[in-house]
């Protein structure tokens, strides 16, 4: 049997874009001989839905699309994934479906049964699990097909009480196909590897999974189909973060065609938690999967220029130089807005930063702005000392500046904050923390260093003093981040464990960290809880960003 894998790019709720998609993947298979075509989760309507699921006519435009799709699965099987009403009235509305089409028609359709609820994942909110398993017999193989999740519920610590895969070995299938919309993060690569060996080192049989590309708002999918022959071994993998359709031809044996790629002793069994902050991890990976985050975010939303404030800081440089390479040297305006604490080096740091990039720059200084409120509040202030409140106001002119000139010109601006700040509320609401998507907010501040080495690989993008020199937010004479935190080098380590290892504080502290650094640090992490609430989408490059994939109260104290 030849197989194809479609590894492609969706939209979430632009079904005739998905549909024409689909479509022509049918076809490209078509010409490349294969016997079947798989799309990934939710293909048709595009993963995650969320609250569309609950709108009639949304999934009225599922059907419609699922109808268009069968008329070009004639010669051909096709695999797709779309929501299935539920027929009775018992439990939620919808399955999450995987339906095959052949010779015009809906041969069968299989329902999910393991409904993750954690993290990003919110499916048991919208679908019944599926609680019947059945091989489909298709071109004289019995398939065994599966959605994502259900291949995950092994080891001696299952989330789910239903392993669909033991369900239907007794039926005896000759392959597993599982399509899938599994999202990145710097460990997940090698996890699906881990995972898919696993399976087929259980059920001694040959597995195709489908994983989806593309970013949708805060997550990013980054394809890395892959292939494994019944012995465990790896036969193929579809490239990372691209759109891709590859054949494999499996023969009555269980293995393909293809040659192995990557044997099976040299595939890792277990999932990549890593137990501290690997700055090596990965950092290709993270480049790519932020450059497709902003490009794919401007582009479904319709937008085409970014604008952001470009402060001669190693923040601002790697959010401007990957800007750059997502939307393309014009399309970005970098805004310098110095102030009276700010260095010479810096307005020149940013200025070489732009040259070197060739993108279009600005300087709008915020002195006279700032001495302008200083004036008018003088009278509330009472002469009080300078301080916090000072500081402000020169990050919240910066913040009126960009939005004035983004809403002027109609450019979305692009936050620079990294994690390390927005963990401890080392940032403005409504001043540095302003923007339409942050860029760097799931980097720690360590990795935004790792990121501008990387960007730096062939020639020096990002001025190497921007780099060298001490971080600061420059709204107050001599300032340094320093001042007010620990040294990133201690400080992200301490946070990752917090954040996504979620060890305790006393955890923690056996560790080696010290004791009142740690209560100190998570005090501000969970202090600033509400500033977070507040702030734009993030792009998700961790296994545990802030935002929709971490929820803890606003009004909490958690500290040993």
């Amino acid at each position: 049997m030849k197989i194809a894998i479609a590894q492609q790019n969706y939209h979430i709720g632009n079904f005739e874009a998905n549909t024409r998609k689909i479509i022509e993947g049918i076809s490209e298979a078509k010409a490349l001989g294969a016997d079947l075509v798989m799309f990934s989760e939710l293909s048709i309507c595009g993963y995650a839905p969320r609250d569309f699921l609950e709108f009639n006519d949304f999934i009225e435009r599922c059907y419609r699309s699922i109808e268009e799709i069968t008329a070009h699965a004639d010669t051909i099987g096709v695999l797709v994934g779309a929501p299935d009403r539920n027929p009775v009235r018992e439990g939620k509305d919808l399955f999450n479906g995987a339906w095959l089409l052949y010779e015009k028609k809906v041969q069968a359709v299989v329902h999910k049964t393991c409904l993750p609820n954690y993290d990003v994942f919110d499916e048991y909110r919208y679908f019944e699990p599926a609680d019947n398993w059945k091989v489909v017999p298709f071109k004289g193989k019995k398939l065994a097909i599966t959605i994502c999740e259900d291949i995950w519920n092994l080891g001696d610590n299952p989330l789910y009480r239903n392993c669909p895969m033991d369900k239907l070995m007794a039926e005896e299938p000759d392959i597993m196909l599982n399509i899938s919309a599994s999202p990145f993060d710097y460990t997940h690569v090698e996890d699906r590897k881990a995972i898919v060996k696993l399976n087929t080192k259980k059920y001694k049989l040959p597995m195709v999974y489908c994983n989806c590309v593309g970013s949708q708002t805060e997550i990013v999918f980054d394809g890395g189909s892959l292939v494994f022959d019944k012995d465990s071994n790896m036969v193929g993998q579809l490239p990372l973060f691209e759109e891709c359709i590859k054949m494999f031809e499996l023969d009555d044996k269980g293995y393909f065609k293809e040659p192995v790629s990557v044997p099976a002793d040299k595939i890792p069994e277990q999932e990549l938690t890593p137990l501290k902050l690997d700055l090596s991890l990965c950092v290709p990976e993270i480049h790519q999967a932020i450059v497709m985050g902003i490009r794919d975010y401007f582009q479904k939303m319709g937008f085409s220029k970014a604008i952001l404030g470009s402060s001669g800081g190693i923040d601002s440089a790697v959010t401007l130089a990957l800007a750059v390479e997502a939307l393309g040297k014009e399309n970005v305006r970098a805004i310098l807005m110095p102030s009276a604490f700010s260095s010479d080096h810096s307005v020149s740091d940013a200025v070489q930063l732009s040259k070197n990039l060739g993108n279009p720059y600005d300087t709008v200084p915020v002195r006279n702005i700032y001495e302008a409120f200083l004036a008018e509040l003088k009278p509330v202030f009472n002469d009080l000392p300078f301080g916090l409140a000072e500081e402000n106001i020169q990050a919240r002119s910066r913040g009126n500046i960009l939005m004035s000139i983004a809403n002027k010109f109609g450019y979305i601006l692009l936050n620079t904050s990294n994690k390390s700040e927005l963990a401890t509320g080392y940032g403005t609401l409504y001043g540095d923390m302003a923007g339409g998507l942050s860029v760097l907010g799931d980097c720690y501040k360590t990795q935004v260093y790792a990121l501008a080495s990387y960007i730096n690989r062939d020639k020096e993008i990002i001025p190497n003093n921007i780099i060298q020199k001490a971080p600061s937010a420059e709204l107050r004479p001599g300032q340094k981040d320093s001042d007010s935190l620990p040294d990133y080098s201690i400080l992200d380590p301490l946070l990752y464990q917090y954040i996504e290892r979620r060890q305790g504080p006393r955890e923690i502290k056996a560790m080696g960290f010290d004791a009142s650094l740690t209560d100190k640090v998570l005090s501000m992490v969970n202090r600033n809880e509400y500033k977070r609430n507040q702030f734009c989408p993030i792009i998700r490059i961790s296994p545990k960003a802030f935002g929709m994939g971490r929820r803890l109260p606003i009004v909490a104290r958690y500290l040993s």
